[in-house]
This record gives structure tokens, sequence and C-alpha cells, in this order.
């Protein structure tokens, strides 16, 4: 593999003080479309290789992630930019050493420019993301919420988009973002039984007059998010298959926002017919 075509920039600054937040602006403004962060190649707003290093256990697996020191971490990067080919591409880091480290181990060029934070933020501005970083716990992932539902299930996500203006006659920059918060990274862990999920789909059945009840549900943990089974009972009368459909769209909807859960996949089989007495 040779790289030695693609241009490639930096963007520097001390961690929580914004370098993610701002990464679409600063990458816009040179005409870039390849941004690499905390172990992901991003184009454009998709993620199209790697893992983010904020899943990361440790704050020493965080930065060796971030830096593609195993082999298949760096080997998946550097498909991926065979693959696309582009002419730039923007590293983001925490100090210079950093970023020319990153670029070394994909085996890129030197660094032609690099962008420090403090060129595009104000000072109340970094103090204010790291004081949001510290007490809080909130990361910044440039790239759509959609994008990292699956490979975050379990985290606390909220999107962000933000409408900037270049200037007059200039195309609007639009900047998709998602703040993610590892709750159990700062409260402890957390686990979430399998009675949880037959409880919050118990209460949605009594909502739904024809759903009878819920006699059964199982719950298989994985890595992108729990897969769900259940067997309910319906109400005569009611189109089933309808039933079921309506019942399985609000059953995930519901334990995916109060969980954070990203549901795999959850299956609904109606076992019986429940038949009312005639009064």
């Amino acid at each position: 593999m040779s790289f030695e075509k693609i241009k490639v920039y930096a963007f520097v600054g001390p961690s929580g003080t914004g370098k993610s937040y701002r990464a679409q602006m600063v990458a816009s403004e040179k005409g870039i479309s390849f941004i690499i962060d905390d172990g992901l190649l991003i184009k454009d707003n998709e993620v199209v290789a790697g893992v983010s290093a904020k899943k990361a256990p440790t704050k020493i697996e965080t930065v060796k992630h971030a830096l593609f020191y195993k082999e298949e971490e760096k080997n998946v990067i550097k498909q991926a930019l065979e693959k696309y080919n582009p002419e730039k591409i923007l590293i983001l880091g925490t100090s210079d050493g950093m970023v020319k480290k990153i670029a070394a181990n994909l085996e890129l060029p030197e660094i032609s420019e690099t962008v420090y934070i403090n060129e595009v933020a104000t000072e109340e501005e970094m103090q204010t993301a790291r004081h949001i970083r510290v007490t809080q716990g909130k990361h910044v992932i440039p790239v759509p919420t959609f994008e990292l539902k699956k490979d975050f299930s379990g985290y606390l996500l909220d999107p962000l988009q933000i409408f900037k203006s270049k200037g007059a006659g200039q195309k609007p920059y639009i900047s998709e973002k998602t703040i993610i918060r590892p709750t159990f990274s700062y409260l402890g862990n957390f686990t979430i039984s399998d009675t949880v999920f037959r409880q919050i789909m118990e209460y949605l059945a009594e909502k739904m007059p024809a759903i009878h009840k819920v006699i059964r549900t199982r719950a298989t943990s994985t890595d992108a998010g729990p897969t769900i089974y259940m067997e309910v009972i319906v109400t005569y009368g009611y189109n089933i298959q309808e039933v079921l459909k309506e019942f399985k769209a609000k059953a995930r909807k519901e334990i995916e926002n109060l969980t954070a859960m990203n549901i795999v996949s959850l299956e609904v089989v109606a076992k019986s017919v429940y038949i009312p007495e005639k009064k």
C-alpha cells in the first residue's frame, strides 16, 4: 500500500477541549472529506472503518487504540484508505507527537499542515468543553447518531446538529454530531436484567386491548445490543398480523428509549388467542 499522494492535515488540542466538536468545520474549510478521530475513519458523515477508542475500558487502552498500535486495527484503516484513495485527510490528536505517531503507524506521509484548537476556539469555549467532559463525562463524535447506535449500545446518545454560515454568498455548513455519555465509566458498571424487558412489554400490553398477555420473554446479549424473543396471547377479533406489527414497533421504541440499548432483533410470536367470555 502506498499513500504518498495523500495530503495529511492535523487538528491538535488537549483532551476535552472541543476537537471532535469542531472537526467537521476544520475539514470543510480545508476541503477535506476524511477524518481520523479516536480509532475511526470517517468519510463526510459516515463511519467507513474502525472502532471508536471511546469504548475502551481504560485510558491507556483508549490511547493505544487511537494510535492504532495493534496490527489488525491499523490494517482495517489502511485497507479502507486504499479503497477510498482520499486526496486529503485530517487526523485529530492531543499533541503534535500523537498525530505524527498515528500518521506513521498508518504509513501516511508526514503532516503538511497543523491546525491548533486555540486557532478556532476561544479560551472560554475550551474551558466550557473541558468542564462538561470532566463533570458530565460527555464526548463528541463527529458523525450522526444513527451511525453509532449499534456500536454504542448501552451508552446515552444525544444527536446534535449545527448550522453555520461561512459568509455571504457561500454555502451553509451543516455539522451533524453525536454526544455520547458512557454512564458506566463514571458511575460504575450497570446491568439490565431480562425481567426489565419483560416488565416494559407487560406494561405496553396492558395499554393494548389487542394483546391479552405476555407469556414468555427471552433476551440474549450481544456486543451490538440484545436480541429479544417474546410470546404473547392475542385477543380474539383483532387482525393478528397488524397487532404483532404494532406491538413490536412500540416495544422496540420503548425499550430503546428507556434502556439506551440498541435492539438487534425483536421477535414477537402469537402463541394463542384469548376469547373473552360472553356476558
